[in-house]
Order: C-alpha cells, then structure tokens, then sequence
C-alpha cells in the first residue's frame, strides 16, 4: 500500500444524520467555518442552520473557538454540510417534553418582539402569545426584547415544530402554590395585615397575602353597618381577625370589628353614676327599654325606673327609636352593664296636694244636706 493509498485510509468521512464534534476556526457573515475531529473536509455551517431563529449575521450565534456538536447533512468532495440547529432542536423537543410532562418552571431570555407575542430560542423556536405573557393587559410589549422570564410549556407538537409558552401560567402557579401554604398555615384567632380588594352587599373581601378572606358585614364595626363602603373602601390596609378556614372550600372568615377597642372598652371612664345621656330606645321588654347611650352601649331603663306613674308595660309610654334623657344609676364594665333611670329626671310627685284631695271627697247632694247633717239625723233616730 503507498502513501496515498493511506492517507485514503486515514481520511475519515463521516455519514449524512451523524453527529460529530468541531471548533469555529472562523465566521464569515453567511457561514461559519469548523475543524471536524479526525476529518480532513473542511466543515461548513451555513447561517440558516445556526440557530432555529432568524439571525442576520453568523456572529450572532457563534464566536471563534466555541467548540459544537453538529449534526451532518450533506457530504460534498471537498466539504461537509453541518447544521447546530438540528442538534440543539433534538435535544430541546427531548428536554421540552419532560418539561411539559412534569410542568416544570425554567427561564429564557426573550430574543424576538413579533406581533401578537414574544420569541425565545430553546433550540427551537418558542412562543409566548401576549395574552399568556402577564396575567394584566399589556399594550406594548418593546421593553420585553432582553429581558429573562420564567415560563412554563402549555402546547408542544413536536411535528408541526408548535411550541407555546406562558409566563401568565407561572405567575398563577406560584399564586396558587402560595394560596395553599397560607390556607394551611393559617389558624383561628391569628391577626393579620390585609388590603381591601372587593366590596359586596354583603361584605369586603381582604387580600391577606395571595388569598383573600371575607370580613362579613356584621363583622366591619362594633356599630350596626348599612353598607360596607360606609366604613372601608378598595386598596384600604387593614387589620383583621381569622374567625375561621375552610381549607377544603377555600373560605376564609376575618373580621374587622375583633381588631378594634370594643365600644365597652373603658366605658366606666366615659360613663359615669349620676350622669345624663341624651339616648335612643332600641328595644322594649317586658321588663324595660334598652336606650343605646353612646355607639353600641345600651343601658336598662328598668320598668320601675321609667315613670313616677304606675305602668304596666313600657310599650304604654315608650316607642323604638324614640329619644330619650335618661340618668346614669350605675355602670359595671366588666359586666357590660349599665342602670338607667328616666324617673329620677322626671318631676317629683307631691303627696297628695290639695286638688287630689279634693277630688278623693264626696260630692254634696244637690238638695243642701251636707253629710253631717245626715250624721245627726241618724243619731236623733237611735235616740
């Protein structure tokens, strides 16, 4: 065997779908030219098989001396037809499919601002339609280009080289993961800083971190509530109360109203034995009235303490929502109870003056007889 026909033999040429191994030894701005190991032929990659985006100039995608696994597509005399782009595209639509199997969360650099969504290179090329970009609208989307978001697979078809992802997708991912490690870190009676979201006929919902709880409409003030908006409004931060959780419904009761000094708080200070309130009757029992002093304290007007007149029930003389003065006979805080009187305002009763006394008196008969006069008849008689 000469010379030659060693180096013939020596010369290996590697087949069409093979993957071998290259340095860039120079890029040139349409094609990239690679040193293939234990290969004579020149390698050429040209531009189009560089990336799975559209890319203006080879430098793009490639430097000098980056070291490639490339796969062939075309052995020529002199050269041989490499392409990166079906090999990154091979291992991508591997990687992408376990990634949507498991629903994984990864991250890419967006390359591309295209209309109706954004581009990434995954080794293939990858879709973000702009409604799966943000869970808000976004009108312009320019400021993306560059920028690295956390995506998630929500489409693959590895066919028609269909690959969709969503950023929105994470973004309600880890809203929901967070939902659910606070639904079970929460417990009764917790106090937590929270931020009106929504107002109902019915209530507020408050935003305590990712997950929103109802505070009821009788549980926004120690004071009766016509409607919510009258005591809270949207974005307002505010402290509530866990009442309870519903982990498996989701539902979560707050209140407002524990949060707060109840209006018995300290009342002896604000009320005191001997004072006099101006105060509305809210409910009339057989054994009284209670009359609401000052917001949310009722006192007990006791039907013995409502008139100097004899009553049978209080109905005879008072009405609900009725305004009253009434005078303090006693407070116990620690009881929430409060003695009232109206008697002790009313005026005192005279004993019987001299009108009443008169009235009590027999009236004389018409003929002029008065009754003693009828006493000593009777006396002649037994006489």
């Amino acid at each position: 065997m000469n010379n030659g026909e060693m180096n013939d033999v020596e010369v290996n040429v590697p087949e069409v779908g093979e993957i071998v191994k290259g340095t860039v030894t120079k890029v040139e701005e349409k094609q990239v030219i690679v040193d293939l190991e234990n290969c004579k032929h020149t390698g050429i990659i040209p531009i189009s098989e560089l990336s799975s985006l559209h890319i203006e100039k080879a430098t793009d995608a490639v430097k000098e001396n980056d070291e490639l696994e490339l796969k062939v597509s075309k052995v020529e005399d002199e050269a041989i037809i490499l392409s990166k782009r079906a090999v990154d595209a091979d291992r991508a639509w591997d990687d992408l499919e376990k990634k949507y199997e498991e629903k994984s969360v990864f991250e890419a650099e967006i390359k591309d601002v295209v209309k109706g969504g954004l581009v990434v290179d995954l080794g293939v090329r990858g879709f973000i339609p702009a409604s799966l970009v943000e869970t808000h609208f976004v009108e312009d989307f320019s400021d993306y280009k560059g920028k690295t978001l956390s995506l998630m697979v929500v489409e693959l078809d590895r066919e028609k080289n269909r690959v969709i992802l969503s950023h929105r997708a994470v973004i309600e991912k880890e809203s929901t993961d967070r939902k659910q490690e606070l639904l079970e870190s929460l417990q009764a009676e917790q106090v937590l800083e929270g931020t009106v979201q929504r107002l109902t006929d019915f209530g507020a919902f408050v935003d305590i971190g990712g997950v929103d709880g109802l505070v009821h409409i009788s549980q926004l003030s120690h004071t009766h509530v016509d409607k919510p908006s009258d005591v809270v409004e949207e974005g307002q931060k505010v402290s509530v109360k866990v009442l309870s959780v519903d982990r498996d419904n989701e539902r979560i009761s707050l209140s407002i109203k524990e949060t707060l000094p109840g209006p018995w708080s300290s009342i002896s200070e604000k009320v005191k034995a001997g004072d006099v309130k101006e105060g509305t009757v809210k409910r009339l029992v057989s054994f009284g009235a209670f009359v609401e002093i000052l917001p949310g304290v009722e006192g007990l007007v006791h039907i013995s303490q409502i008139s100097n007149k004899h009553i049978g029930t209080p109905q005879e003389v008072l009405d609900e929502g009725q305004q009253v003065q009434v005078k303090v006979l006693d407070v116990n805080e620690n009881e929430q109870r409060i003695s009232l009187s109206m008697k002790e305002l009313e005026e005192p009763k005279q004993k019987a003056d001299e009108s009443d006394y008169k009235n009590y008196q027999p009236k004389e008969e018409s003929s002029g007889f008065s009754l003693g006069d009828m006493i000593g008849d009777q006396l002649k008689k037994l006489k």
